[in-house]
Protein backbone atom coordinates (compact mmCIF):
# COMPACT_ATOMS: atom_id res chain seq x y z
CA UNK A 1 0.00 0.00 0.00
CA UNK A 2 1.39 3.42 -0.91
CA UNK A 3 2.28 5.98 1.75
CA UNK A 4 -0.42 8.26 0.39
CA UNK A 5 -3.09 5.54 0.73
CA UNK A 6 -1.85 4.56 4.20
CA UNK A 7 -1.92 8.21 5.29
CA UNK A 8 -5.42 8.57 3.81
CA UNK A 9 -6.67 5.55 5.78
CA UNK A 10 -5.22 6.97 9.04
CA UNK A 11 -6.92 10.32 8.41
CA UNK A 12 -10.27 8.62 7.75
CA UNK A 13 -9.93 6.55 10.91
CA UNK A 14 -9.20 9.70 12.93
CA UNK A 15 -12.18 11.53 11.40
CA UNK A 16 -14.43 8.54 12.09
CA UNK A 17 -13.40 8.51 15.77
CA UNK A 18 -13.72 12.27 16.07
CA UNK A 19 -17.16 12.31 14.41
CA UNK A 20 -18.17 9.16 16.35
CA UNK A 21 -19.28 7.43 13.16
CA UNK A 22 -20.58 3.93 13.89
CA UNK A 23 -18.65 2.01 11.24
CA UNK A 24 -14.99 1.95 10.25
CA UNK A 25 -15.57 0.46 6.82
CA UNK A 26 -14.63 1.52 3.33
CA UNK A 27 -17.36 0.88 0.78
CA UNK A 28 -16.18 -0.81 -2.41
CA UNK A 29 -17.95 -1.56 -5.65
CA UNK A 30 -17.29 -3.16 -9.00
CA UNK A 31 -19.65 -2.65 -11.94
CA UNK A 32 -20.09 -5.98 -13.73
CA UNK A 33 -19.21 -4.47 -17.12
CA UNK A 34 -15.66 -4.00 -15.80
CA UNK A 35 -15.24 -7.75 -15.31
CA UNK A 36 -13.65 -8.72 -18.61
CA UNK A 37 -13.68 -12.26 -20.01
CA UNK A 38 -9.87 -12.19 -19.95
CA UNK A 39 -9.74 -11.27 -16.25
CA UNK A 40 -12.35 -13.89 -15.37
CA UNK A 41 -10.39 -16.56 -17.28
CA UNK A 42 -7.16 -15.62 -15.45
CA UNK A 43 -8.87 -16.10 -12.08
CA UNK A 44 -10.43 -19.39 -13.15
CA UNK A 45 -7.05 -20.69 -14.34
CA UNK A 46 -5.45 -19.62 -11.05
CA UNK A 47 -8.14 -21.48 -9.13
CA UNK A 48 -7.86 -24.62 -11.27
CA UNK A 49 -4.13 -24.79 -10.53
CA UNK A 50 -4.55 -24.19 -6.80
CA UNK A 51 -3.43 -27.19 -4.75
CA UNK A 52 -6.37 -26.89 -2.34
CA UNK A 53 -9.10 -28.01 -4.78
CA UNK A 54 -11.90 -26.71 -2.59
CA UNK A 55 -15.53 -27.65 -3.01
CA UNK A 56 -18.06 -24.79 -2.79
CA UNK A 57 -21.53 -25.51 -1.45
CA UNK A 58 -24.59 -23.57 -0.38
CA UNK A 59 -24.92 -23.78 3.40
CA UNK A 60 -28.02 -25.07 5.17
CA UNK A 61 -29.25 -24.62 8.74
CA UNK A 62 -27.39 -27.83 9.62
CA UNK A 63 -24.13 -25.96 8.89
CA UNK A 64 -24.79 -23.33 11.59
CA UNK A 65 -22.22 -24.66 14.08
CA UNK A 66 -19.57 -24.91 11.37
CA UNK A 67 -20.29 -21.35 10.18
CA UNK A 68 -20.05 -19.96 13.71
CA UNK A 69 -16.78 -21.85 14.26
CA UNK A 70 -15.29 -20.51 11.00
CA UNK A 71 -16.59 -17.00 11.73
CA UNK A 72 -14.97 -16.98 15.19
CA UNK A 73 -11.64 -18.32 13.91
CA UNK A 74 -11.54 -15.94 10.95
CA UNK A 75 -12.37 -12.80 12.94
CA UNK A 76 -10.11 -13.58 15.88
CA UNK A 77 -7.19 -13.87 13.45
CA UNK A 78 -7.61 -10.27 12.20
CA UNK A 79 -7.22 -6.80 13.67
CA UNK A 80 -10.90 -6.03 13.06
CA UNK A 81 -13.25 -5.58 16.01
CA UNK A 82 -15.10 -8.79 16.75
CA UNK A 83 -18.87 -8.81 16.33
CA UNK A 84 -20.26 -12.23 17.30
CA UNK A 85 -22.80 -14.00 15.17
CA UNK A 86 -25.41 -16.20 16.82
CA UNK A 87 -27.50 -19.13 15.65
CA UNK A 88 -30.52 -16.82 15.92
CA UNK A 89 -28.96 -14.41 13.40
CA UNK A 90 -28.05 -17.29 11.11
CA UNK A 91 -31.63 -18.60 11.20
CA UNK A 92 -32.81 -15.15 10.11
CA UNK A 93 -30.37 -15.25 7.20
CA UNK A 94 -31.43 -18.74 6.16
CA UNK A 95 -35.09 -17.65 6.24
CA UNK A 96 -34.45 -14.55 4.11
CA UNK A 97 -34.58 -15.40 0.37
CA UNK A 98 -32.22 -12.52 -0.49
CA UNK A 99 -29.38 -14.13 1.50
CA UNK A 100 -27.14 -17.11 0.90
CA UNK A 101 -24.18 -18.50 2.74
CA UNK A 102 -21.50 -20.32 0.78
CA UNK A 103 -18.93 -22.65 2.32
CA UNK A 104 -15.57 -23.68 0.86
CA UNK A 105 -14.58 -27.16 1.99
CA UNK A 106 -11.02 -28.48 1.65
CA UNK A 107 -10.92 -32.23 2.11
CA UNK A 108 -13.01 -32.84 5.23
CA UNK A 109 -12.55 -29.29 6.63
CA UNK A 110 -14.91 -26.35 6.19
CA UNK A 111 -12.26 -23.68 5.65
CA UNK A 112 -14.08 -20.52 4.55
CA UNK A 113 -17.54 -18.99 4.34
CA UNK A 114 -19.20 -16.05 2.62
CA UNK A 115 -22.46 -14.36 3.54
CA UNK A 116 -23.87 -12.86 0.35
CA UNK A 117 -27.09 -11.12 -0.51
CA UNK A 118 -28.96 -9.18 -3.18
CA UNK A 119 -30.12 -5.61 -2.75
CA UNK A 120 -31.62 -2.81 -4.79
CA UNK A 121 -35.12 -2.26 -6.15
CA UNK A 122 -34.61 -5.02 -8.72
CA UNK A 123 -32.09 -7.06 -6.69
CA UNK A 124 -29.48 -5.84 -9.16
CA UNK A 125 -26.64 -5.43 -6.64
CA UNK A 126 -24.74 -8.41 -5.28
CA UNK A 127 -23.17 -7.82 -1.87
CA UNK A 128 -20.50 -9.87 -0.13
CA UNK A 129 -21.52 -9.04 3.44
CA UNK A 130 -18.81 -11.16 5.06
CA UNK A 131 -16.08 -13.47 3.86
CA UNK A 132 -13.87 -15.32 6.31
CA UNK A 133 -11.08 -17.88 5.99
CA UNK A 134 -9.84 -19.90 8.95
CA UNK A 135 -6.14 -19.35 9.82
CA UNK A 136 -5.09 -22.80 8.56
CA UNK A 137 -5.91 -21.68 5.00
CA UNK A 138 -4.69 -18.07 5.07
CA UNK A 139 -2.59 -17.02 2.06
CA UNK A 140 -3.33 -20.24 0.16
CA UNK A 141 -5.89 -18.93 -2.33
CA UNK A 142 -9.03 -20.17 -0.57
CA UNK A 143 -10.47 -16.64 -0.37
CA UNK A 144 -10.06 -16.28 -4.14
CA UNK A 145 -11.72 -19.65 -4.73
CA UNK A 146 -14.67 -18.67 -2.56
CA UNK A 147 -14.80 -15.20 -4.13
CA UNK A 148 -15.20 -16.85 -7.55
CA UNK A 149 -17.99 -18.98 -6.08
CA UNK A 150 -19.72 -15.76 -5.02
CA UNK A 151 -19.20 -14.30 -8.49
CA UNK A 152 -20.68 -17.42 -10.15
CA UNK A 153 -23.77 -17.08 -7.94
CA UNK A 154 -24.20 -13.37 -8.66
CA UNK A 155 -23.59 -13.89 -12.38
CA UNK A 156 -26.47 -16.39 -12.52
CA UNK A 157 -28.68 -13.79 -10.80
CA UNK A 158 -27.82 -11.18 -13.45
CA UNK A 159 -26.52 -8.49 -11.09
CA UNK A 160 -25.13 -5.26 -12.55
CA UNK A 161 -22.80 -4.41 -9.67
CA UNK A 162 -20.85 -6.10 -6.89
CA UNK A 163 -20.30 -4.46 -3.50
CA UNK A 164 -18.47 -5.14 -0.29
CA UNK A 165 -17.04 -3.20 2.63
CA UNK A 166 -13.53 -3.47 4.03
CA UNK A 167 -12.53 -2.53 7.56
CA UNK A 168 -9.95 0.28 7.68
CA UNK A 169 -7.49 -1.91 9.61
CA UNK A 170 -7.77 -4.86 7.23
CA UNK A 171 -5.08 -3.76 4.77
CA UNK A 172 -4.52 -7.22 3.28
CA UNK A 173 -8.20 -7.54 2.34
CA UNK A 174 -8.25 -3.99 0.99
CA UNK A 175 -5.26 -4.70 -1.28
CA UNK A 176 -6.79 -8.01 -2.44
CA UNK A 177 -10.18 -6.44 -3.22
CA UNK A 178 -8.53 -3.55 -5.09
CA UNK A 179 -6.58 -6.11 -7.13
CA UNK A 180 -9.91 -7.53 -8.31
CA UNK A 181 -10.94 -4.14 -9.70
CA UNK A 182 -13.13 -2.88 -6.85
CA UNK A 183 -13.02 0.84 -6.20
CA UNK A 184 -14.04 2.97 -3.25
CA UNK A 185 -17.26 4.93 -3.54
CA UNK A 186 -19.48 7.21 -1.53
CA UNK A 187 -23.23 6.92 -1.47
CA UNK A 188 -25.69 9.56 -0.29
CA UNK A 189 -24.81 8.71 3.34
CA UNK A 190 -21.06 9.14 2.86
CA UNK A 191 -18.92 6.18 3.92
CA UNK A 192 -21.43 4.68 6.30
CA UNK A 193 -22.11 1.10 5.21
CA UNK A 194 -25.24 -0.41 6.65
CA UNK A 195 -25.08 -4.15 7.18
CA UNK A 196 -28.46 -5.81 7.10
CA UNK A 197 -27.66 -8.74 9.38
Amino acid sequence: MSRKKSYSLRIRRFINKFMKMPYDYIQMRLPVEKITKNFEEKLKNKIEHNILHAEIRKATKEDSDSIINMYNQAWHSTTMPFRPISKKKLVKLFNNPSYNILIAKVGSIDGAFAIIYLMGDKKEIGVIGALGVIPEFHHKGLGTILGMGCWDYFKRKGVSELRCAVHFDNKASYIFIRSLGFEEFRDKDGYRYVYTF
